[in-house]
């Protein structure tokens, strides 16, 4: 009879053990699910950021500028010559 009761209680201890470490194993995976989370939102706004600076560079102003110019250009000379 205590034979049974010492692997009852035993049973219990490990099955009490073995959830406390599933809660824990649960909470770092939740932890980091939120921690790549984290990153990937940061890394999307950095990005979002970087392009934003280089399409409001000067260089890429004045490159959209002076493609504009040459585009208006060749419509306007295509009018003439068709006319």
């Amino acid at each position: 009879m205590r034979l049974f009761l010492a692997v009852a209680v035993l049973m219990l201890a490990f099955v009490a053990y073995t959830e406390a470490q599933e809660e824990t194993i649960e909470q770092k995976f939740t932890e980091f699910g939120e921690r790549v989370t984290q990153v990937g939102q940061d890394l999307a706004e950095k990005a979002k950021t970087a392009f934003e600076n280089i399409n409001n560079s000067e260089f890429a102003v004045t490159s959209r500028n002076w493609f504009s110019e040459q585009i208006e250009k060749l419509k306007t000379m295509f009018q003439d010559n068709s006319q």
